[in-house]
């Protein structure tokens, strides 16, 4: 499991507190309204962002202090953060080494993992060249590589149609199972859609994990207005 320890995390002149337990194998959104500081939570966990106080655990041991590197968790990003200059096969291979020119046992990784998200023969393909499903599918393909048993999801699919955003939320979810998801949105239909837990984000601070279900039918007092609730 993830533990919050009175754990505090600054963005600028911003932050965001949280003392609460993320289930292990689950996933769980995090909802909120813009500037609550949601992508602060995340990016924290991440080690993007520095954690003020308080400590961040994994499986009881302490990460509040590791590098992103070191950390359990890989990332999608809302921007798919692809490198433009590289093909989709050296874009997917810098999960497992950062080598331009991967090994025979690395391509083959990166071949086994694209047809997974549904890009074979794509390999050799640029950004540029793929529609922005393709690139998330390229996304995907590399934070699934990397292995972590925290997977975590910044709205990496908001700039895309609803069915197509259903769809690889829904082929995320299938091929990260068994790991912790987390992930970031704006909209409850997300949530609703593959979330187990919904940590609702509010007046910078985090609340403790809610069934969706229930979160859905109540959301905290904090979070009524965010849903049109009187």
């Amino acid at each position: 499991m993830l533990t919050f320890d009175k754990a505090q995390f600054k963005q600028g002149g911003f932050f965001i507190n949280a003392d609460l337990i993320v289930s292990e194998g689950k996933v769980t959104a995090i909802i909120g309204p813009s500037g609550a500081g949601k992508s602060t939570l995340l990016h924290g966990i991440a080690g993007f962002v520095a954690q003020a106080s308080g400590h961040l655990k994994w499986h009881d041991v302490d990460i509040s202090q590791k590098p992103p590197a070191k950390r359990p968790v890989s990332m999608l990003f809302q921007d798919n953060n692809l490198f433009p200059h590289l093909t989709v096969l050296q874009n997917v291979a810098l999960a497992l080494s950062p080598k331009l020119r991967p090994s025979a046992e690395v391509c083959k990784q990166v071949e086994d993992m694209l047809s997974k998200v549904g890009l074979s023969g794509f390999s050799a393909r640029k950004p540029a060249a793929l529609s922005g499903g393709q690139q998330s599918r390229v996304a995907l393909a590399r934070a699934l590589l990397q292995d972590r048993p925290v997977m975590l999801m910044d709205e990496p699919f908001s700039a895309l149609g609803p069915a197509l955003k259903n769809e690889m939320l829904d082929l995320s979810v299938a091929l990260a199972k068994g790991r912790t998801v987390i992930m970031v949105t704006h909209d409850p239909k997300d949530a609703d859609r593959i979330a187990d837990e919904v940590i609702g984000v509010a007046d910078g601070k985090a609340l403790a994990p809610i069934a969706t279900s229930k979160f859905m039918a109540n959301p905290p007092k904090t979070l009524k207005a965010y849903f049109g609730q009187p």
